[in-house]
């Protein structure tokens, strides 16, 4: 399995817009992507942070449902 890249916080926003997901509100360094789809609404904070742990970002891909493949090195 190919290693997760260092994104910043908007890289991140960047990669989920691509997918769907829609900047509803940003509240200190924390941002709000959110996603409806099929009657649910999928919602997840992202740290506006120069460099993302890698827990972070696999919370954030967990949480999302977008494929780990997008987020990975090249």
């Amino acid at each position: 399995m190919p290693k997760l890249r260092r994104l910043s916080g908007k890289e991140v926003c960047q990669i989920l817009a691509t997918q769907g997901f829609v900047k509803v509100r940003q509240k200190g360094s924390h941002i709000m992507m959110q996603k409806s789809e099929k009657g649910t609404t999928i919602t997840v904070p992202v740290p506006d942070h120069n460099e993302l742990k890698i827990g972070t970002l696999n919370g954030i891909i967990r949480q999302s449902g977008v494929s780990r493949s997008l987020f990975e090195t090249l």
